[in-house]
């Protein structure tokens, strides 16, 4: 059994989608899925002419879905063409050959869509490399579907033909690509180490926004930081991480870096790809969960981003909720009902700016814990220093008695023991 809502073909570059219920499975899940990868046509520059959702057994080895589904979708086709059909679902290389010769038109699966949208949105070199890398792990199993025109001209048993001979010469290449660009993102990871312990150093608290895709935390980001970073209503609207200044009310300030977003079914190698930028989560002294208040599905949403959470590692970091967008009704009224689950918790708009200087005192609150208050007498001569600590501490107290500077600071940890010489008084 299978139902078809046909929508408004407006773009040259139109998309059916098919989800696919599994016995046991829940038809809202997959509705709720589809939904989403209909947002990700959108955000890829695609229009949804279709969708169809197919309801059967199993998963069936050669086309995903029976052949008569195929046919059924074939025959719509023939009457709506389309640019091409998105599965909701990973495909095998066979399955995604199979499909495209039953519907004749190209077939692409949920990844390959994801994919098309980071290589759309990666600016920086690091954010390429990691879309690069990503996009040659999904294509290496996939070469053969690549070589089927030379299939006849194999050599037999041994497979010696020119077509198994360019197979794996384009295996090699790619794998050879594949190692190139580990180890270029190996040089970024440890830039990326570096540039977190200097910050460390110089005494900055670091926190690290993560949340779904589409749940506000540039727009937050923009609130806090008065910075201008580029937003957009759309999923994945910026990919490449961004690190502000955030001033705190109790003098303080901290570095925060908005992430890349979160969705249902992220493919684990595209996490695996991220791994140097999401490594920004687990190195953070907080992390700020925002949470879209205000979705139908906002509690899969935090299931979402929790399971990724926990893959890296980041689950077990000190975490303040963040519930976005209560401008609206709803996302007040989920807003209230999410704050009985999760104790350390903020309601905001960061679109109007309701609860923005309450969440400032959470922050610095949250914070408050990772710094200590020493009381210096250091000489003058010591330039970099007082630089340093003119930059990055909370001053509480200053004053200056001959060739010394008395200062009463809070400082972090590191940049703590740096002064430690100076130290004329533990006032903490």
């Amino acid at each position: 059994m299978s139902e078809l809502f046909e929508m408004q073909n407006k773009n040259a570059e139109t998309v059916l989608l098919i989800g696919v219920v599994i016995r046991g499975g829940e038809e809202w899940q997959v509705k709720d899925t589809l939904d989403e990868l209909a947002q990700l046509v959108e955000s890829a520059g695609a229009e949804v002419k279709g969708r169809f959702l197919c309801r059967q057994q199993k998963i069936k080895a050669g086309h995903y879905i029976g052949t008569g589904k195929a046919e059924e979708i074939a025959d719509w086709i023939k009457e709506n063409p389309v640019s091409m059909v998105i599965f909701d679902d990973d495909l095998s290389p066979a399955q995604g050959r199979n499909l495209e010769a039953a519907l004749e038109t190209r077939v692409l699966d949920r990844t390959q869509l994801i994919l098309d949208i980071f290589a759309q949105r990666a600016h920086t070199k690091e954010g390429c490399l990691q879309v690069e890398l990503a996009q040659h792990q999904y294509l290496l199993p996939r070469l053969r579907n690549m070589w089927t025109h030379l299939e006849r001209q194999k050599g037999g048993i041994g497979l010696r033909g020119p077509g198994e001979t360019q197979l794996e010469m384009d295996r090699r290449r790619i794998q050879n690509l594949i190692r190139t660009l580990k180890r270029d993102l190996e040089l970024v990871r440890t830039r990326r180490t570096e540039q977190r312990r200097g910050r460390k150093r110089h005494g900055w608290m670091l926190v690290s926004l993560v949340g779904y895709t589409n749940a506000g935390k540039s727009t937050l980001l923009n609130r806090l930081s008065g910075a201008d970073i580029w937003v957009e209503n759309q999923l994945f609207a910026t990919l490449d991480p961004t690190t502000r200044q955030v001033n705190l009310p109790n003098h303080e300030s901290t570095l925060m870096t908005d992430t890349v977003g979160f969705i249902q079914k992220l493919p684990h190698h595209l996490v695996d790809s991220f791994k140097a930028t999401l490594e920004e989560v687990v190195e953070a002294d907080l992390i700020v969960h925002v949470i879209d208040a205000s979705h139908p599905q906002v509690d899969l949403q935090v299931e979402a981003v929790h399971t990724v959470l926990d893959e890296i590692g980041g689950l077990e970091k000190p975490m303040l909720y963040v519930f976005n967008k209560i401008d609206s009704e709803k996302g007040r009224n989920t807003a209230k009902r999410l704050a009985r689950l999760y104790s350390k918790s903020v309601a905001v708009s960061a679109l109007t700016g309701e609860g923005i200087e309450l969440l400032s005192d959470e922050l610095a609150d949250c914070l408050k814990g990772h710094k200590v208050t020493l009381h210096l007498s250091i000489p003058l001569n010591e330039g970099k220093l007082l630089a340093t600590l003119q930059k990055s501490a909370s001053i509480l107290e200053q004053k200056y008695e001959g060739a010394s500077a008395d200062l009463l600071v809070r400082v972090s940890p590191q940049l703590a023991a740096q002064c430690r010489v100076f130290e004329v008084e533990n006032t903490g």
